[in-house]
This record gives structure tokens, sequence and C-alpha cells, in this order.
């Protein structure tokens, strides 16, 4: 039985417990929620060490961060080393999009290490199986792609980015149209290549209930994924992008059918003007499923800083009702990140999903910033570096650029405003 179905039966999980209990919430309004489809509790029945955290409507907003090998470096070690910087820095689910090494191996060593959520993109490993055999990526069959997604599932992958609305009609849809960038979706773009080369329909989508079934086995959530988000701002709320974002909400109606948990994902590259826009088409066509989105990136020309660009954008979308942030590195459009980009990117999406909290109102998020600016009128340095988001980094500039003991930091120094004020506001006024 999946969260899905108990919740459908008004039965009280575990995993809705666990959830409630970090939200702060009764736990039947999890179940209530769960049992709407307006929130996902991603644990395959297989993950075995999994903390279940609840992702949708009411609940905090989640951050995600990906790792994964590459051809160019397909060694595990380096990956698992940003999996323990994602997991320090706050991660509440991490995302392997390996591509390169030994993938079945690669994918095992991360879900033992990992007690968040875990996510992969199946299709990944299809392809790089069909061009490992000695033909080319597209030579993949719909049997072996289907095989690949099951032995996800079996392994205890807690859900899986699928690239279902990718279908012959919407990329009609966008040849006729154009783009800027046409398909910046890795698994978006082989879809669209694999229908035009085979001339047949995308197979997540034609064998849809195929794949129900295997996600209903092992608890596994859908996560549709958004193949033609838009990759720059030009191509943002086009034709092709809400084409598909309507053949999503058409299958988030047929997974809650048959029981299976779904989420559907959000570009992208998308003008600030036109972020909560996009949230807010996605929650009505897709009947209030949780929105995972990648950002949004809110302009194109900062390479090298664009976790604060999706930062920008992420704190509007969650504001305007994005239940998911997938985190942005500093190495975004650059190269593959480094354990400190991990960090960079994780705190950053965490910062931008705090600051939504607290405009939405969710319990606990306002009181920590009450706490935070209680300790600083107080000078309290210890107390503040524990309410840090980021209490490691705030330590170490504390200590590098302060003399050990002192009260004020070394930007005011003798010119302390908390200090002054603290000095002198409790004293008798005395009018000259």
């Amino acid at each position: 039985m999946t969260q899905l179905e108990a919740a459908r039966a008004g039965k009280i999980t575990e995993a809705m417990e666990q959830v409630a209990e970090k939200e702060k919430i009764a736990v039947q309004e999890v179940c209530q929620g769960v049992a709407r489809g307006e929130i996902v509790i991603p644990a395959n029945v297989r993950h075995e060490n999994i903390q279940p955290a609840g992702v949708g409507k009411g609940l905090r907003v989640k951050v995600n961060a990906n790792i994964g090998t590459s051809t160019a470096y397909p060694e595990l070690a380096p990956e698992l080393e940003k999996l323990a910087a994602a997991l320090e820095a706050g991660a509440d689910s991490v995302m392997d999009l390996s591509t390169g090494g030994d993938l079945p191996a690669i994918r095992q060593e991360i879900i033992a290490r990992c007690p968040v959520m875990l996510g992969t993109v199946p299709v990944y490993q299809a392809w790089v199986e069909a061009a490992r055999r000695g033909g080319h990526i597209l030579d993949m069959s719909e049997d072996e792609l289907f095989a690949v997604i099951e032995e996800h599932a079996r392994s205890g992958v807690d859900f899986i980015t699928v690239h279902c609305g990718v279908t012959s009609q919407v990329i009609r849809t966008l040849k006729e149209q154009g783009r800027v960038t046409d398909i910046v979706s890795r698994g978006g773009s082989f879809m669209a290549a694999w229908v035009l080369h085979h001339g047949r329909e995308n197979p997540l989508y034609s064998q849809f209930d195929r794949l129900l079934e295997i996600c209903r086995q092992y608890d596994v959530t859908l996560s549709l994924g958004d193949g033609l988000r838009p990759g720059a701002l030009a191509d943002a709320t086009d034709r092709a992008q809400v084409a598909e974002l309507l053949v999503l909400g058409e299958l988030v109606d047929r997974a809650r059918r048959a029981g299976v948990q779904v989420m559907v994902e959000g570009p992208g590259h998308v003008p600030l003007h036109q972020v909560a826009a996009n949230i807010q088409l996605q929650k009505s066509l897709c009947q209030g499923a949780p929105f995972y989105v990648l950002g949004p990136l809110v302009t194109d020309v900062a390479p090298g800083y664009d976790h604060i660009t999706s930062a920008i954008g992420g704190a509007l979308a969650a504001w305007a009702g994005a239940d998911f942030l997938c985190y942005v590195t500093p190495a975004e459009h650059l190269g593959l990140p480094t354990v400190e980009d991990v960090r960079a990117g994780v705190i950053a999406a965490r910062i931008a999903g705090h600051a939504a909290d607290i405009a939405r109102g969710l319990p606990g998020a306002l009181e920590w910033d009450r706490a935070m600016a209680q300790a600083r009128r107080a000078l309290d340095w210890e107390e503040q570096l524990r309410l840090a988001i980021d209490p490691v980094r705030a330590r170490q500039v504390r200590e590098q650029r302060n003399q050990a003991g002192a009260q004020a930091c070394s930007m005011c120094g003798d010119f302390c405003a908390m200090q002054l004020v603290a000095d002198y506001l409790g004293k008798d006024f005395m009018p000259c």
C-alpha cells in the first residue's frame, strides 16, 4: 500500500507521523494533504535508512542537491564527499545524476549513505548502457528503458524524474514555434531525439500505465520532468513549455487514480515578473500537485553566481506556492560542481526557502529569526553562531576577522550600535 492509498483509506502511517512531528502540525493534516495529492512523502519501501520528509502544501519548503559522476569524472569518492557536504549543509533531498562509471554500484553506495529522500533520472543509465553496447544512445529499446526504471525502483530510489510530457505533439509545437535555446534538459533532449529518430511516441507517455505499476509496487514518487523547461529568459512561458505542462496535468490525474504519489517539475530560466504566474499556472493545471522547481534563474548573465540568481527566483517561487527547490551551484553552466559548490548551492537554496516560509507563515519560521535578533541585541555570539543557517561559515568569519574575546564585531568596533544603545537606552531621559 502506497502512502497515497493509505491516506485515502484514512490510515495514519509511521511516515506521516514523522512528517507531522518535523513540521509541527497535526498528523491528520498530513494525512489529508497526502490523500488530496497536495503532499507527497517520497519513501521507497526498500530505502531502509530513510528519515521520511513531506513535500507540499502547508509544509516547509524543501531543498534538493544534485550530485553524480560524469564521463569526464567517473570516480565515486568525490561524489560521496559531495553527498556528505550536502547533508551537512541541510539538504532535504539528494539526486544521483551519474552518467560515468559503474552506475548501479554508484547508486547503491549513495543510497546506503543517504538518510534523506533520494531521486534519480533512470533514462540516463538507459542511454549510457545503449552506448556501451557499441551502438548509439538512441538505440535504447522501450523494454530496456522500463527495465532500468524497475532496477532503480527495486534498489530503493524514492522518486524518479521521468520526461513523460515530451510527446510527439509537444515536439511539433516546439519545432513550429522555435526557441533561442531549444531543449536544455538532458532527459528532455534525449526523449525528443528518441521520438524523432524512431518515429514513435514517447514510451513514457504511451506506456504510462506500465510506469505506474512499477512505482506503485515500491511506492516510488513520480517526479514528472519538465523536458521543455526554458533554458533562457527569452524562452520562458512559451507555447512549448505550456504544451508540456498540459500533458503533465493529465498524467497527474492518472497517477493519483492509480494510487501513485506524483509531483511536477518546473522551470528553469524565468524573468522575475513571470515567476509567480508560472507557479500559479502549474498549480491550476496540475490540480495542486507539489511543484519542484530548478531555481528558477532570473537572469542569464551571471555564470559563477547562479546560486544567487536561483535563490532570488526560488524565494519568489516558493512564496508563490512552489514546494521544492532544486539547488543551483556556482558551477552551473560552467562545469561539474566541487564540494564547496555543493555547500554554497544548498545554503543559497535553504535561504530562499526559509525566506518563503516566513512569508507563508509556516510554524516556527519567524520564531527562528526572532531568536537570532534577540541574540544580536544581547551581543551573544555563541547563540548567534548556533542559530545561523550555516554555523560553519558564520564561525569561520567571526574567528578570522575579530580579536578573541571582542564583544563587538570588527566592522563597528568601538562604534557598535547595539552596545551604544544598550548603554544608554535604559537610562532615564534627562531633557536639556
